[in-house]
């Protein structure tokens, strides 16, 4: 199979080199192509959401019939928040055989507990794009299936990398519930996804919700550090006070994909581990 990856970084870089590992042919994109020179055997593309050359240059190398993976984000123009999707889409015409867009659970807005089941229900300029990019690849001319990932987290980056360099809060009490997944078991659902046909829209999480003081007294403790302080919720960012409890079976039922880190405490442990 012939794969493009736009947008690989965090997550991105990661399903590339499963795509690589498994014999795939893998097309990645980065606004700097230098920047993919640890996937070696990757085929490495410009792309600049800003330049109409970089997204025409697009159809002109990947091949027909190519499953794309799309994970970029919402980003921040000049005018405020804008999605990139309508300009990506447009400029693969109707080369991509299957489309599997990276999405958040931020699109479920007040919702408290999370399925398969629940209706989205954006409350926000940033959530309400990203339905739209839902949308926009659902309709297109391809098999599509859409992953709503809870809080990414893994080796540089969670409430462990935020607690050891001061930055992190507390929202009031913390007893607010996170739901998170690993950033490795993530790119398993990803790839997993792209190779299927299957389609929808799931939440992506793993099988451990609990309250954020809870976390983050178990990354004070194997970093021997005290709990972080507290903040009032209104003052932090949304990501942080969220109130989220999300069961993400449903699409590792549907790929055949058991997580590798079913919880916070193993996924933590390992990311610390990685140097």
């Amino acid at each position: 199979m012939d794969f493009l990856v736009l947008g690989a970084g965090y997550t991105g870089a990661r399903v590339a080199r499963r795509l690589l590992d498994a014999g795939g042919t893998v097309y990645a994109t980065a606004r700097d192509p230098a920047r993919l020179a640890g996937l070696p055997g990757v085929h490495a593309l410009r792309l600049d959401v800003g330049d109409p050359d970089s997204l025409a240059a697009l159809a002109d190398v990947v091949p027909a019939g190519v499953r794309v993976l799309h994970s970029l984000p919402v980003l921040e123009g000049p005018e405020g928040p804008f999605d990139p999707t309508p300009q990506l889409l447009a400029a693969l015409g109707d080369r991509p055989a299957r489309v599997v867009y990276l999405s958040t659970t931020g699109v479920y807005g007040a919702a408290r507990v999370v399925d398969e089941h629940t209706p989205a229900a954006a409350d926000g300029e940033r959530t309400r794009l990203r339905l739209a990019a839902e949308e926009a690849v659902r309709a297109g001319p391809w098999s599509a299936m859409v992953l709503r990932p809870a809080a990414i987290y893994g080796p540089g980056r969670g409430v462990h990398v935020a607690l050891a360099a001061g930055r992190y809060r507390l929202a009031g009490s913390g007893e607010n519930f996170v739901s998170r997944i690993h950033v490795d078991d993530l790119a398993a659902i990803a790839a997993a996804a792209l190779r299927s046909d299957a389609q929808g829209a799931f939440p992506v999480a793993d099988d451990e919700p609990a309250p954020a003081r809870e976390v983050a007294a178990f990354c004070a403790g194997l970093l021997g550090l005290p709990m972080p302080p507290s903040a009032p919720p209104e003052t932090l960012h949304e990501t942080l006070r969220a109130d989220r409890r999300v069961d993400g079976r449903a699409v590792r039922r549907l790929l055949g994909v058991q997580l590798a880190h079913p919880g916070f405490r193993e996924g933590i442990a390992a990311s610390l581990q990685v140097r």
